[in-house]
């Protein structure tokens, strides 16, 4: 029979074992009781990832501190420059439209967008003195979903994550932030590429952040890229490529989001037509409402195709541009 005072001690040995068993349990929890604290999170929820500073969470300040704009302006200088050449043999028509900006002032320039080539194209075509204090407004899932292309993405071309997934103002905080401490934006409204070689609607965000932050809007043209890597293509394939900048597009105080979006698209098509056909019809066409729009025919895909030929021949055989 074993001695009770053997019995005690296991009993004191069992008691200290759930008293310390308890503390784990309590350690790491808050003593304060809910409301006052968070709620507690049912052990079958999965928790979310911790912020890994990725997507649309990304900090980019880094990218524009001084060292960063002098190794971009390298990369445009000795990488971009030269391949742009080589593949997509740019004409840029327009720049002395240009002149009427204030270069110490930010611009908001908006494109059209076919191509991933669309913005190399444009950061080897904007003039230095906005190209130098450029942000290009990039999509977060698609641009910074992973690291290393976060990184490559804000170094190379000065990209800032925008969530075109999400309806939140957090992205267009931080675009108009950037453009009221001096810098210019390069955004593509239509929120993506074009799948079938016409355009698609605009969205209002680069007239929202024109009437926030007071900013003129430069519309740009940009012709060809389609041809040289469209979307689902694997590799570019070299074509001839244009850029049309038009005259600068000042917020009047009429104008509500609405209307200042639809004047920055009919602007872009107004180029579209003219860089098809000559600036004196396609102003004719754009003062009396009849010119051709940028997201093609309301037809069937053949329909739409067939017209796309129709423009992209005219484009071929254009008139030179008037000195």
């Amino acid at each position: 029979m074993p001695s009770p005072l053997l019995g005690r001690d296991r009993v004191k040995v069992l008691a200290r074992g759930v008293a310390q068993q308890a503390k784990r349990n309590l350690r790491g929890r808050t003593r304060v009781p809910f409301p006052y604290a968070a709620p507690p999170i049912p052990a079958s929820v999965e928790l979310p990832e911790a912020n890994r500073n990725i997507g649309g969470d990304y900090e980019t300040d880094w990218a524009r501190r001084p060292s960063a704009r002098v190794a971009r302006s390298a990369i445009v200088e000795t990488m971009l420059r030269p391949a742009i050449a080589a593949v997509a043999k740019p004409e840029r028509l327009g720049t002395d439209r240009l002149k009427a900006l204030d270069p110490d002032q930010p611009a908001i320039f908006v494109a059209n967008h076919h191509s991933h080539l669309d913005t190399s194209l444009l950061l080897t075509s904007i003039p230095h003195q906005w190209r130098y204090r450029l942000v290009v407004a990039a999509a977060a899932d698609y641009f910074f979903d992973k690291r290393v292309k976060a990184v490559v993405s804000a170094l190379a071309i000065g990209a800032i994550p925008i969530d075109r997934r999400s309806t939140g103002r957090s992205s267009a905080n931080q675009a108009a932030d950037l453009i009221n401490a001096g810098n210019s934006l390069l955004i593509f409204p239509e929120g993506g590429r074009s799948p079938d070689g016409w355009g698609q609607s605009f969205k209002g965000g680069a007239a929202y952040l024109a009437q926030r932050c007071e900013v003129p809007v430069v519309p740009v043209y940009i012709a060809g890229t389609g041809r040289v890597w469209r979307k689902g293509q694997k590799r570019p394939r070299p074509a001839r490529t244009a850029v049309v900048f038009g005259d600068p597009i000042y917020v009047n105080e009429s104008d509500n989001t609405r209307r200042l979006n639809a004047r920055i698209e009919a602007a872009v098509a107004s180029l579209g037509d003219e860089f098809a056909t000559d600036w004196w019809q396609a102003r004719k066409r754009f003062h009396d409402g009849s010119a051709p729009s940028m997201t093609g025919p309301d037809a069937a895909s053949w329909r739409r195709s067939w017209a796309l030929g129709d423009r992209a021949a005219r484009e071929r055989r254009k008139p030179s541009w008037p000195n």
